[in-house]
């Protein structure tokens, strides 16, 4: 068995940033690092009790929940839908990107979060949500529920006879959510994406929920069933990237609107959770009316933790690494020590994160020293590489981006899981990390309905305009297509481009004959945008989210916002993104045109070995084999095995003990002496 030294050696960093992922709890692959259950034990404690107060009177509470950037607010929203998610049904509700579509905005996030299979069950939140409901403990009605969908409707019209919105229409598509032909278009209605006539048809509702009043009215009617079961958890997170004001204030008050009308109707069982930087509340708490303040029940602080939490940290990330050793070392924390901790942190306080990113600088370091004094290290033609800080980052930033690109691909399935809103917000976040000049949101001014699926920006002399809409329905393209028509009209722009990828209409149809005045034949074009540049649009997002919110940790860093513009533009990784290239906005940084696709996935595998070895200092063969199959599952394990030697053979790494037993080496990156 090895020794833990040679674990150490041979392993990843066990703080390595990529387990410091935190965000959307429905998205996450799996756990990455396992719970400390002594850290902010007290105010899990408090949550639970309101949320228990909540299940019992069913009146909606709201939970402002605030602590310093790192305190572990997303970690403990997770935490939460972890320990009583058989207790309640919990929704990720993100940032907006416009505060007219914010009830919208929560309806889709909250449906799509109910549309989740917790663990260990078989069903999806809103499934287990319908079963729990008591017009459903009458067994007979159960048989019924797959039966005649006009006596479904009605029993539950009498079950419920008082306060529901749009009663008849509301029960017959949750009844369609239990039919498998409709059960999507079902899904799709309650989210309120615009559907075209045939769909409506098919689920017998006259429209769809294309209004904020609409909106508002369909969360509450989950708000007032679930008085008959379970609570509904809404948790607001990541609150720094939301729209801000014309004096840069964030638009928080938006939000306290929404809260302040679900604490308008009783009972109801929603809770809310607004999760936010303690300094960013402080800024613009006087922003929110004190009549919607007073509509917060609680206040949780995320307080730091004492240095024996901290210890506790460490322990738990190095138990993996001391199970494997023999002889096991004395001390739960080896090679690290508690002295370190007082030094680092004298005040005898700080943060779950700033302990982890600790954890990472002395693990890597105490690596680098096992290597640099071992008698069998290759000297003096090649020595241990200390990599420039953006070297470092650039090789952490594209692990990172791995990690959240194939998360976001694998639960993204539909470019029209998102809405134009959030489409053209992504968009435009990745332009002005481009440094893309004169970007101008609402190009479509004059639209009330689609201003905020467009933008414009400044390409030389000519203004060029974005729009991206994805609404099915065709009355809506017709008039997105006017609107279109309007601005070229008006030369606000110069050269338009329509972005989407659902249809365009028959040709008899007055939105295509629009569309064909304006796209066919001139200046302007329309891109179908493919899944996979979603993705890319998606995964920054999610990284700007993060980054805005104090989460994003890159190597040892927080970077900033400015400073993720800058590791996105070094990486270049989005000049694979198909949709910035048919704009302009990148060139292909693939290689030859003809390259296949084995090649192309080739050189992706070969320059995450190098990543990885960039950010482990040392790290076994075995080790690296074993991180690149489970990535790579498509790649054999011979050619894992000539990109190892070609980039050895190419001085980017080296086997830097290379007399020591196979099962002892360790790969470094290099650097070549002069």
């Amino acid at each position: 068995m090895p020794s833990i030294d040679e674990i150490i050696q041979q392993g990843l960093n066990p703080f390595d940033p990529v387990s410091f992922a935190t965000g959307n709890f429905w998205q996450e692959q799996l756990d990455l690092a396992p719970s400390i259950n002594s850290i902010h034990e007290r105010e899990l404690a408090s949550i639970a009790a309101v949320l228990e107060q909540v299940a019992k009177d069913h009146r909606p509470r709201t939970i402002m929940l605030t602590g310093d950037s790192g305190s572990g607010k997303s970690y403990l929203l997770k935490r939460l839908k972890q320990e009583f998610n058989s207790q309640a049904f919990f929704a990720y509700i993100g940032p907006w990107a416009d505060s007219n579509y914010i009830w919208r905005h929560t309806l889709r996030h909250t449906v799509d979060s109910l549309m989740k299979v917790p663990k260990y069950q078989e069903d999806s939140q809103l499934v287990l949500w319908m079963k729990s409901l008591s017009a459903f403990s009458d067994g007979s009605l159960m048989k019924r529920l797959l039966g005649e969908r006009k006596q479904f409707i009605n029993d539950l019209r009498a079950t419920y006879p008082l306060g529901i919105y749009n009663a008849k229409e509301f029960f017959g598509v949750l009844y369609d959510l239990n039919n498998p032909k409709l059960k999507m278009t079902a899904y799709d209605w309650l989210r309120g994406d615009d559907l075209d006539p045939d769909d409506l048809k098919a689920l017998g509702v006259k429209k769809a929920i294309d209004s904020e009043d609409a909106a508002q009215n369909i969360l509450i009617n989950f708000g007032i069933i679930s008085a008959d079961t379970n609570p509904i958890v809404l948790c607001f997170d990541q609150l720094d990237n939301i729209p801000r004001l014309q004096d840069n204030f964030l638009d928080i008050q938006a939000l306290f609107n929404v809260n302040s009308s679900i604490h308008n109707y009783s009972p109801n069982n929603l809770l809310a959770i607004v999760s936010i930087i303690k300094n960013t509340w402080k800024r613009n708490s006087e922003m929110v009316q004190s009549a919607d303040r007073v509509r917060i029940n609680e206040t949780v602080d995320l307080k730091e933790i004492s240095l024996d939490r901290a210890e506790e940290l460490w322990a738990t990330r190095l138990y993996p690494l001391r199970q494997q050793a023999i002889p096991k070392p004395a001390s739960p924390l080896y090679p690290l020590t508690r002295q370190q901790l007082e030094t680092e942190y004298p005040r005898g306080r700080t943060t779950p994160r700033s302990v982890l990113v600790l954890g990472r600088q002395l693990i890597g370091q105490y690596k680098e020293n096992l290597v640099i004094g071992s008698p069998n290290v290759a000297r003096p033609r090649l020595t241990l590489v200390k990599s420039p800080v953006q070297q470092d980052a650039l090789a952490a930033f594209k692990l990172v981006w791995k990690q959240e690109f194939d998360k976001t691909a694998e639960k993204i399935t539909r470019i029209r899981d998102y809405d134009g809103p959030e489409l053209i917000k992504m968009l435009q976040e990745a332009l002005k990390a481009l440094e893309i000049p004169g970007i101008k949101p609402k190009l479509l001014s004059d639209s009330t309905t689609f201003a905020s699926y467009s933008l414009s920006y400044q390409d030389g002399q000519n203004r060029v305009g974005l729009v991206w809409a994805e609404n099915p329905n065709m009355s809506s393209f017709f008039r997105l297509m006017e609107a279109c028509q309007k601005v070229i009209q008006k030369r606000f722009c110069q050269t338009l481009y329509l972005i989407r990828n659902e249809g365009v209409g028959q040709y008899t149809h007055q939105g295509n004959k629009i569309y064909q005045q304006i796209f066919a034949g001139s200046a302007h074009s329309h891109i179908k945008p493919d899944l996979e540049s979603l993705h890319y649009l998606a995964t920054y997002h999610n990284l700007v989210n993060a980054a805005c919110s104090g989460e994003l940790v890159v190597a040892n860093k927080t970077p900033t916002l400015q400073e993720l513009e800058v590791l996105l533009r070094d990486s270049r990784i989005v000049s694979y993104c198909r949709l910035l290239q048919d704009l302009g906005i990148v060139t292909s940084d693939g290689g030859d045109e003809e390259e296949d696709t084995r090649d192309k996935l080739l050189r992706e595998v070969k320059d995450f070995l190098l990543n990885i070895v960039r950010t482990q200092q040392t790290i076994g063969p075995e080790i690296l084999r074993q991180n690149a199959r489970s990535q790579f599952p498509q790649i054999n394990e011979s050619e894992i095995e000539q990109l190892i030697e070609q980039l050895c053979q190419e001085n980017y790494m080296t086997i830097v003990n290379p007399k020591d037993p196979p099962e002892q080496e360790s790969i470094s990156g290099v650097s070549q002496e002069s």
